[in-house]
């Protein structure tokens, strides 16, 4: 058999989940010698010494003046057989997925409720177009096993691969009583601001405590006027965009997660690895939420508070949910996954019939966990944004409701 053509589209390499993603799933797939590797990525002018690392073998072609023609072009000029896609495009979405000579996987990156609570008319037009597309790559059990399968889409379920080796990470010791938060703070729905704002309560009782922000630090006028209003300037500090967060690491005993929505959520999984406690806000549908977390349901301030001060004063409380967040991490194994990849890529490039029997090997969760997040998440929607205060259960399971809720055009 010759080698199969695969191609990755992702707009760069550095500076966010997807791009270590991108290169993660790479360089892992570059181990079988099999495939032939291709990655586009848009041209910026200029080389980033912050990219990750990308195995040599793989062939990269840089898109100038990138549009969606422009790569569909490309994917075609190199004879791709098989096109991972990554980017939430309606639009992109339904070209590739009319397309006869190219095969796409469409890899998600967010979930559904990202598109409630960001955009919802993004909401209606991506998840429309995903109708029509027959490779889906989806990150959450409770969208594969359940949400999509009511919707009439068709996706199979993946983790993530995983930034650290569990076996060779030392764990931090968790004696420094300090909280970190990493991603990009000009994101208004990773709530960056809830983090901060608890500061103000947890010095309170925990005066030494130091919060390290860990993001590129533009645009974040807003996050620094609640840092000089609260007088936490001692307290909270950003130390900019670095590739390489485990040298923070060592001296942090607490991870404050605030992010209104995640799919996989790989800060979380990297800090779990270094057994680092986490407060997180509501995620319990992502796949590696149990183990070492406090998962609150609600948005205030002093309930993340009180629980991060719970930890921080606590050392046997807080050594038990370290350890308990580095045993959670044993269900993920990149080799395993790597696997599952090769038997996905394979099965699009045989036919149809192939991916739907991959599709049906997937153990799903249980109708009674998929029945406790649903309820936890609508009582979320509905407190989060009142345009979904008349939303039930039944209501998210019918596609077609949820494709005509009336909302403001401020919202969309």
């Amino acid at each position: 058999m010759n080698k199969i053509r695969v191609g990755v589209f992702s707009y760069f390499l550095s500076n966010g989940g997807r791009s270590r993603i991108t290169t993660l799933l790479l360089n892992y797939l570059s181990k079988v010698n099999m495939f032939n590797l291709y990655l586009f990525t848009k041209y910026y002018g200029f080389e980033n010494e912050s990219e990750y690392y990308l195995e040599d073998s793989i062939k990269r072609k840089y898109i100038r003046n990138y549009t969606i023609k422009k790569l569909a072009k490309e994917v075609r000029k190199k004879k791709i057989d098989i096109l991972i896609f990554q980017h939430s495009n309606s639009k992109d979405i339904k070209l590739f997925s009319k397309s006869n000579d190219i095969k796409v996987i469409f890899y998600q990156h967010q979930s559904f409720f990202y598109w409630l609570y960001n955009n919802y008319q993004y909401f209606k037009n991506i998840y429309e177009a995903y109708h029509s597309a027959k490779y889906i790559v989806s990150l959450i059990h409770l969208e594969n096993d359940y949400i999509f399968r009511k919707w009439g889409i068709e996706s199979i379920f993946m983790n993530n691969f995983i930034s650290y080796n569990l076996k060779r990470v030392i764990p931090s010791d968790l004696s420094h009583k300090n909280i970190i938060m990493i991603g990009r703070a000009d994101n208004k729905l990773k709530r960056f601001n809830l983090g901060i704002s608890s500061m103000e309560y947890i010095i309170q009782e925990v005066p030494e405590c130091e919060m390290k922000i860990l993001s590129q630090i533009e645009n974040i006028t807003d996050l620094l006027q609640i840092i000089d209003v609260l007088n936490l300037k001692n307290n909270v500090k950003f130390y900019g965009y670095t590739s390489s967060p485990e040298i923070f690491f060592k001296k942090v005993s607490l991870h404050i997660f605030p992010s209104v929505s995640e799919s996989f959520g790989l800060v979380l999984c990297e800090t779990k690895i270094y057994g680092i406690p986490s407060i997180i806000l509501g995620l319990d549908y992502i796949s590696i939420y149990k183990g070492g977390t406090i998962n609150i349901y609600d948005d205030r301030v002093e309930t993340i508070a009180n629980e991060a001060i719970k930890i921080l004063i606590n050392d046997k409380y807080r050594k038990t949910l370290g350890k308990s967040a580095r045993k959670s991490m044993q269900i993920l194994d990149n080799e395993l996954l790597l696997k599952k990849w090769i038997k996905l890529i394979l099965s699009v490039y045989f036919g149809n019939n192939y991916y739907q029997k991959l599709r049906e090997e997937d153990k799903k969760i249980s109708e009674n966990e998929v029945n406790k997040i649903l309820y936890n998440q609508v009582n979320l929607l509905k407190m989060r944004n009142s345009i979904y205060s008349n939303v039930t259960i039944n209501n998210i399971n019918n596609f077609t409701y949820m494709d005509n809720i009336e909302v403001p055009d401020y919202f969309n």
